[in-house]
């Protein structure tokens, strides 16, 4: 998969990302080596190999599944910088 300056632009476009023009050549030097390195992982034989999520063999330990809000609601939002009745504020981003 070869990768071009527009499919570079409309990426950054895509994540909101300011390249200058440029640097789009070599940005897409860049992705298509990454891209290539990816699809090479699609080549590797795992047959039989069992899917982990850790190097080391775990178990989870154990807890009463309860709700619990911690009982100290002031605490937890002692460092908020508007903190109003022991919730965060955030400001408003969909209009």
């Amino acid at each position: 998969m070869a990768l071009d300056k527009e499919t570079v632009a409309k990426v950054a476009h895509l994540a909101r990302i300011k390249v200058p023009e440029d640097r789009l050549d070599s940005l897409a030097g860049e992705l298509d080596g990454i891209v290539n390195w990816v699809e090479q992982l699609g080549e590797v034989d795992v047959e039989g190999v069992a899917p982990m999520t850790s190097a080391v063999e775990t178990s989870l330990r154990w807890r009463e599944d309860k709700v619990d809000d911690g009982g100290y609601p002031e605490k937890v939002t002692a460092n908020a910088p508007d903190a109003q009745m022991n919730f965060y504020t955030t400001p408003k981003v969909v209009e």
